[in-house]
């Protein structure tokens, strides 16, 4: 008996396909486009998600299709605020080699019912769903299902790989692995980031109740729900089902940008080495989903390609090498060659200090004009232009700013890997928070950003000193010869909400017995 659901495939035209995958990318298209509609071999199917809610969904099977094989099946849920074309152009190429393909609109966004969760319980749920109902009505292979999919779509993947073991492979691209840490690390919150996601939602989605007493508690600095905050986070963070995921054994792939201002790439790095299942980490120039952007229109895109192979090896068998390559891939942010690794801990291996001497006192409450840059577009347009946020050094204001520069290099600094600082703090007030910065200062002072992170401390003792550990957000940055590296921290930033009581003050000292310092991890030629 032929099956039901035969040559479903898509055939889109290049004109129609960019058009409508430019608007998917930002949210901005209708959820089922009539161009869409119309176009030949995409079927737009209604699936019955956790609870009975109704899933927008399309599928799209390889054209030779007659209903006596089976082809192994990859499931993509959309981003978040982006309706369910987003995938149609990485749809075409997947079923064009074989595969069953299904997008489906995440519930709460668009045409989808149900309320916006947060890749809580019920996406998860929802997740399964999608694949019962694969199973049930596409020529699909029950022995090789994987999910894939970027930002929101990949915290989903990761999160449903660690709950049903029909999952056997994973590919998270520009996702999260820790929540928490990444839009609250440091203790502090990423106000761009957390305000951008909470805009798009409403403006495309129905946000749970759940989800608004979250976005209220969280950007009004609601310290009573703190660990409630932490806890919500937690639920959805797939470092806390690591022990399911590795159990459960699906080979995963994750991809990130150095620049992510949505979800730093440190939570990815660490997630990635507790991991025992196949698994591959391949970091790049850009901001969030920048890396994979490409992609959606169907034009060449590394990331892409990546996942691709890596879905050919472990769900077709395809002998393409991908299990011999070190699994550590990353792309400088300056030069443009690809570098491998056998392991995270091998990336920047051969740390150096820099001293950071001497004792600074500065004011809370200002920005000193070093900063972090705009979230989705300083990181952007230092994956295009080489151009990342730029601070005149010496003009930095010493009243606001502790400064502390190297001697000039005289060899290219090829840093790699995780910036750290340490050092002793001492408040004027209870609570504060301060912003590092590593700068690559060049022989006319102007200092271009090569990492930063934000650190809050709430209930100390005025006056009295304590130990700060900081981890820069990783990065891949060579600094020319000739140029130095500056540690700057100042307490102002627009990428974080601030804790400075007026008129705090804070204190950088480093004692005989604890020296503070900034280990930069470096990459030998």
């Amino acid at each position: 008996m032929a099956h039901p659901h035969k040559a479903l495939r898509t055939t889109t035209t290049g004109t129609v396909s960019a058009a409508l995958l430019a608007g998917a990318a930002f949210g901005l298209a209708p959820a089922v486009p009539a161009a869409a509609a119309d176009l030949p071999g995409v079927r737009f199917v209604d699936i019955q998600g956790d609870g009975g809610t109704v899933l927008k969904a399309n599928v799209v099977t390889p054209s030779d299709s007659d209903g006596s094989r089976t082809y192994p099946v990859i499931v993509l849920p959309t981003s978040w605020a982006t309706p369910q074309v987003e995938y149609l152009a990485q749809a075409t190429k997947l079923a064009d080699s074989g595969y069953v393909v299904v997008t489906y609109n995440v519930r709460g966004f668009w045409q989808s019912g149900g309320q916006i969760e947060v890749a809580g319980p019920p996406d998860i749920a929802d997740a399964s769903k999608v694949i019962d109902w694969t199973l049930a009505n596409t020529p699909a292979d029950p022995s090789k299902v994987g999910m894939a999919g970027m930002s929101y779509a990949a915290g989903i993947s990761l999160l449903a790989a660690a709950h049903d073991e029909r999952i056997r492979v994973v590919a998270a691209l520009s996702g999260w692995a820790d929540l928490t840490d990444s839009i609250y690390s440091g203790r502090t919150q990423h106000v761009q980031a957390a305000s951008l996601l909470v805009g798009t939602g409403y403006l495309t989605g129905r946000p749970s109740p759940e989800l608004q007493q979250f976005t209220k508690d969280f950007l009004g600095s609601n310290l009573a729900k703190e660990d409630e905050m932490i806890a919500w986070g937690k639920k959805r963070s797939p470092a806390t089902y690591l022990d399911r995921i590795n159990r459960n054994g699906a080979a995963v792939m994750l991809g990130n940008a150095w620049g992510d201002t949505i979800f730093p790439p440190n939570q990815y790095a660490e997630f990635y080495e507790r991991l025992t299942v196949p698994k591959r980490l391949e970091f790049r120039p850009g901001d969030h989903a920048t890396a994979e952007a490409a992609g959606l229109l169907g034009l060449p895109n590394d990331t892409w390609t990546s996942a691709r192979r890596w879905f050919d090896h472990h769900l077709k068998g395809a002998d393409n090498g991908v299990d011999r390559e070190q699994p550590v891939r990353i792309k400088s942010r300056s030069s443009g060659g690809y570098e491998t690794y056998p392991d995270w801990k091998s990336v920047g291996a051969d740390a150096r200090k820099m001293a950071l001497g001497g004792t600074k006192t500065i004011r809370a409450n200002v920005d000193s004009g070093a900063n972090g840059g705009i979230v989705m577009l300083s990181s952007t347009l230092d994956q295009f232009l080489k151009v990342p946020p730029i601070a005149s050094i010496p003009l930095l204001p010493r009243p606001f700013a502790a400064v502390w520069q190297s001697e000039r290099h005289g060899t290219e600094q090829r840093i790699r890997g995780t910036v750290k600082l340490h050092t002793t703090v001492t408040s004027t007030r209870e609570s504060g928070t301060l912003v590092a910065y590593l700068y690559d200062v060049g022989p006319l002072g102007l200092g271009r950003l090569v990492s930063n992170a934000p650190y809050t401390f709430h209930g100390g003792t005025p006056g009295r000193p304590f130990a700060v550990d900081l981890e820069l957000f990783s990065t891949a940055y060579d600094v020319p010869a000739g140029h130095r590296l500056a540690l700057v921290v100042d307490t102002v930033d627009p990428l974080y909400i601030e804790h400075n009581p007026s008129g705090a003050q804070l204190t950088f000292s480093s004692p005989t017995a604890d020296p503070s310092y900034v280990s930069v991890p470096l990459r030998e030629k």
